[in-house]
């Protein structure tokens, strides 16, 4: 058994900004930062296109980013988080800079800005085409420097620990359900251990992997969000799933696709379908800098019509000097495939992205569950609605981090540990006979959530889904209750509960609205709601 005054769960963006925070704050406090794999193997490190903060106030403005950001979000965004990010924004984006964060600047001084799709203004700031790495590596620097802060690696969080574990019926009516720490697979000694805080952060990332092509790394398997709806949690917007229209198409590959920045559209890269043509004004007048839920419609229309897997994006108009310098990896991917965008169009395709709902909490981060905070791509504040503006996650977990850490200072001396907590019983269990029933259900998961639950849907496809996920689940439960734990085996069980959360989400949305669009409820409904599971 541990014990740690603060337990952060997940080494991305918006987890190691609330640990640098506490770990300053309290020097004489330990910060436990956890997480599955490597400390920078995040969805954050894959981000490329860059931040989306107003610090050019000459040709921008707050009222502008809002905007942008309320119509992005299609009606669903909460109005007083949207401007909380947008206007604490600045302060955040500076705060990483002192951390020694570098975003690309012109020859005078100033930064440079990109523009991308739903933007009103050029307000991008980036690192080449490799923000999120850059950001990331800022902030492990950081981290590395603050003594009271230990990183646990290969470690994977089973449950959280609440009054259900010491013999309490707990339900979504309950109330004061409250966070004592939580149960981890240690990978290396293969044992259940314990570990204790008094407050605990969930910064899990997204679920990219429930569908078969995704642009998120194989850890982004819903982690977080799954632990919350076991432990009664409140869950939101989990329908919205919002798919990045430029994936690079390479035949036969499955899993991590390799992502086009849409930065590349913001710079005059042009969607063409197999015949040639500039086909996106003929679905919306913003053409290839439409919102991106608009966009991978198009796209998907577009290969469903011509019967292709892909389209093209056109960047052969641009200087090769040009592009090198803003997009070096992407330029170096596409030449290692043959692809040479000054010759060659470059095939892309739709891949699954970013979970625009996911945990509800407040706007100070707080879920449902006392002394439990949840932050990043894992929670839903309120700002992205029913589609994310294009760059504005990042500034998200930066600023719910920090409203997470202020929440803190005010609650942790009435957070004390609990003596009672009992430790993980693994009596009756077996090792696993065959690693097979793990991975081909994995496979069905996937394949599942890409034919019936993805960017366009009907109520056909989500009844079918519905009942394939409920004998995926029978057929996982038994496994779970009879053999020794693995990563694999939690991860398919934590993907079938998201998988399953999504397609309820879907299925109680009865209209189109930003990322959900019903082919039976083309139309959006007067009445707008969020779908709190």
């Amino acid at each position: 058994m541990q014990q740690t005054d603060f337990l952060v769960i997940g080494s991305g963006i918006a987890g190691l900004t609330y640990a640098l925070k506490v770990a300053h704050q309290y020097p004489d406090k330990k910060v436990l930062v956890m997480t599955k794999a490597t400390a920078d193997e995040t969805n954050t490190k894959y981000a490329q296109g860059g931040i989306a903060v107003v610090n050019d106030t000459e040709n921008d403005s707050f009222e502008k980013h809002i905007e942008d950001t309320l119509i992005a979000g299609d009606g669903l965004c909460n109005k007083q988080v949207v401007e909380i990010v947008v206007k604490e924004g600045p302060e955040r984006v500076q705060e990483i800079i002192d951390w020694g964060a570098r975003f690309d600047k012109e020859e005078d001084g100033d930064y440079k800005r990109g523009k991308e799709g739903g933007h009103s203004e050029f307000r991008i700031l980036h690192h080449k085409d490799v923000t999120g790495m850059e950001m990331e590596r800022a902030l492990i620097d950081a981290v590395a420097k603050q003594k009271n802060i230990e990183f646990v690696k290969h470690c994977f969080v089973v449950d959280l620990i609440t009054q259900h574990h010491l013999g309490y019926l707990v339900t979504k009516s309950t109330p004061d359900v409250e966070c004592y720490g939580v149960y981890v697979l240690n990978l290396h000694s293969n044992k259940i251990e314990k570990i204790l805080s008094r407050i605990t952060v969930l910064a899990t990332g997204g679920n990219g992997q429930v569908y078969r092509t995704t642009t998120n790394p194989s850890i982004a398997t819903g982690d977080g969000v799954s632990m919350v709806y076991r432990a009664k949690g409140r869950i939101e917007n989990m329908e919205f799933i919002q798919f990045h229209p430029t994936a690079l198409f390479e035949p036969g590959v499955r899993g991590q696709a390799f992502l086009i920045t849409e930065a590349v559209r913001g710079d005059g890269g042009i969607l063409r379908n197999s015949s040639g043509e500039a086909f996106m004004e003929r679905y919306d007048s913003r053409k290839d800098l439409a919102p991106r839920d608009i966009v991978a419609r198009a796209i998907d229309s577009e290969m469903k019509r011509t019967g292709t897997e892909h389209v093209w994006l056109d960047c052969r108009h641009f200087s090769k000097e040009k592009f090198t310098e803003h997009f070096p990896n992407i330029y170096e991917k596409c030449l290692s495939i043959g692809i040479d965008i000054t010759k060659n169009m470059i095939p892309v395709a739709p891949a699954a992205h970013y979970s625009c709902g996911g945990i509800k909490t407040d706007e100070w981060g707080r879920s449902s569950i006392r002394r439990l905070y949840a932050c990043g791509e894992c929670a839903s504040t309120g700002l992205h609605g029913a589609n994310r503006l294009a760059s504005n996650s990042l500034l998200e977990a930066m600023v719910f981090a920090h409203r997470c850490f202020l929440d803190t200072m005010a609650s942790l001396d009435n957070a004390q540990f609990r003596d009672d907590i009992p430790d993980w019983n693994a009596q009756g269990t077996a090792e696993p006979k065959e690693m097979i029933l793990i991975t081909q259900s994995l496979k069905e998961l996937q394949l599942l959530m890409s034919d019936y639950v993805g960017i366009v849907r009907n109520n056909i496809r989500l009844q079918r889904a519905s009942r394939r996920l409920d004998l995926l689940w029978e057929e996982t439960e038994q496994l779970y209750e009879n053999t020794s734990l693995s990563p694999q085996l939690l991860e398919l069980r934590n993907m079938i509960t998201v998988g399953y959360l999504i397609v309820k989400g879907a299925g109680f949305r009865k209209e189109s609205r930003g990322l959900h669009f019903n082919t039976d409820y083309p139309n959006k409904s007067e009445l707008v709601q969020n779908i709190v599971l």
